[in-house]
């Protein structure tokens, strides 16, 4: 499925993006809020390469270990969520206080 691994690329590059952004940036609640997108993507490159193994291989280890990542990721992007949701509002003030 082309349009998986579309998304596969898509997902990777986000979590490069924001963990580059992580990097470069000094302050702490924002540094939380870009911790949490980079979580969120890289759990949606984890859940969608699970999701892509399914249509490949069609064997019972591909399934199990497809079942984990996808178990896996959205684990990590449902926490990855929360963080964000609960840090937005921090960082927008730390922003404002600059």
């Amino acid at each position: 499925m082309p349009v998986l691994v579309i998304l596969i690329i898509i997902a990777l590059a986000f979590y490069v993006f924001y963990k580059t952004k992580y990097f470069r940036t000094k302050w702490p609640m924002e540094r939380k809020w870009l911790s949490a997108k980079s979580s969120m993507a890289l759990g949606a490159f984890v859940a969608l390469f699970g999701i892509n193994q399914l249509f490949i291989f069609q064997t019972t280890t591909t399934y199990i270990v497809a079942t984990i990542f996808i178990i896996i990721g959205g684990l990590s992007l449902w926490s990855g969520s929360k963080a964000y949701k609960f840090f937005l509002p921090l960082a927008i003030e730390e922003a404002s206080n600059k």
